[in-house]
């Protein structure tokens, strides 16, 4: 049996201002899940993202050492008003913005935010209604 593909984890610096932007863009996380080391969220299909802090990484790999930004996630919104109205809320909550809402040529609207750790998060929607 070969294995199968099941969890995608985020490293981040602080736990409540990583999953108070997270939970901006819908996900869910049990309560109290801000002051643990640990967390998941499960999508679609099943996978579960996992959030683990700098320090509880440490604690079972002590050589570990933050690196620079280098990763992001992607999220569908409903349409190219939804990518505009998230961009522009979580550009208000205070997240830089990477790049504003633009029709991108290969048919979406996107955006781009950095979460709190740096990492760049895509906002898109299809420009048309797919077939």
């Amino acid at each position: 049996m070969a294995p199968t593909f099941n969890a995608i984890g985020l490293a981040v610096a602080d736990m409540a201002a990583s999953l108070s932007f997270y939970r901006r863009l819908g996900l869910e996380f049990p309560d109290g899940a801000e002051r643990e080391p640990h967390t998941e969220a499960v999508v679609a299909g099943g996978i579960r993202l996992m959030w683990d802090t700098h320090a509880a990484l440490q604690t079972f790999d002590p050589e570990y050492r933050p690196g620079p930004p280098s990763g992001g996630w992607a999220f569908l919104c409903a349409d190219p008003a939804e990518v505009d109205s998230v961009h522009a809320s979580l550009v208000a909550a205070g997240h830089p913005s990477v790049n504003a809402p633009w029709d991108a040529p290969w048919g979406q609207r996107y955006a781009q935010v950095k979460d709190p750790d740096g990492n760049v998060v895509d906002l898109f929607a299809w420009a048309k209604a797919e077939a």
